[in-house]
């Protein structure tokens, strides 16, 4: 298996991803004129998504590498993800705001899963090369 090093600016620019994603999202949480527990529920939403699509990202990467993972959690975790994005499109299907403010949280909301998941994968890459044996796999470094 071939590992290559993620790049410092392929790095940096899925750890601004993620945090521009999350921000913008926190913004438009904290000036929406919505009930604050409707607030919360969107919140909640976010980070149950960061969640399972990290949970996700792990469990196919696994899978991948050889490491044993259950059948079970393989499924969750797909569950998991898919439950999360229906989630955000039921709330915000239902919710009262412009289609421009829905528009503008399911872009945060996507944006934010996507940097989450490639920011998870750049760590594992950091991870497997520093400690990973060089007879299991070969390392490229640019």
């Amino acid at each position: 298996m071939t590992i290559q090093a993620p790049t410092k600016s392929y790095t940096l620019a899925s750890v601004a991803a993620l945090v521009i994603g999350t921000v913008a999202y926190g913004i438009g949480l904290v000036n929406a004129e919505m009930p604050l527990n409707e607030k919360g529920y969107y919140l909640i939403i976010m980070l149950y998504g960061l969640f399972s699509m990290v949970s996700l990202q792990k469990t196919i990467r696994d899978k991948a590498e050889g490491i044993k993972t259950s059948s079970i959690y393989q499924t969750l975790s797909w569950a998991s993800s898919g439950f999360a994005i229906a989630l955000l499109a039921v709330g915000l299907y239902n919710a009262e705001l412009a289609l421009s403010e829905k528009g503008f949280y399911a872009m945060a909301y996507v944006l934010s899963l996507f940097a989450a998941v490639t920011v998870q994968k750049n760590v594992r890459d950091k991870d497997a090369l520093a400690t990973a044996d060089k007879d299991q796999a070969e390392f490229i470094t640019e």
